[in-house]
């Protein structure tokens, strides 16, 4: 994908998954620009953070390794 310098980002995605992403964005009450803004926000922000290992137990002692 070619990268320029203009504000623009174009990605080519399937028809369908298209009007399933804005069926839903529409459902929420956002569009898709404020809706990407706030993913790619998140994403930049998250770059920084280290995650933790998490296990879900059911009591089980197996269960109790990290991983």
């Amino acid at each position: 994908m070619a990268v320029g310098p203009s504000g623009r980002i174009v990605v080519e995605i399937d028809p369908e998954l298209k009007q399933e992403l804005y069926a839903a964005l529409e459902q929420d009450g956002v569009n898709l620009k404020q809706w990407f803004l706030e993913r790619v926000g998140e994403h930049l922000r998250s770059r920084g953070q280290l995650s933790l290992p998490l296990t879900i137990s059911d009591g089980d002692a197996a269960d109790r390794k990290y991983r």
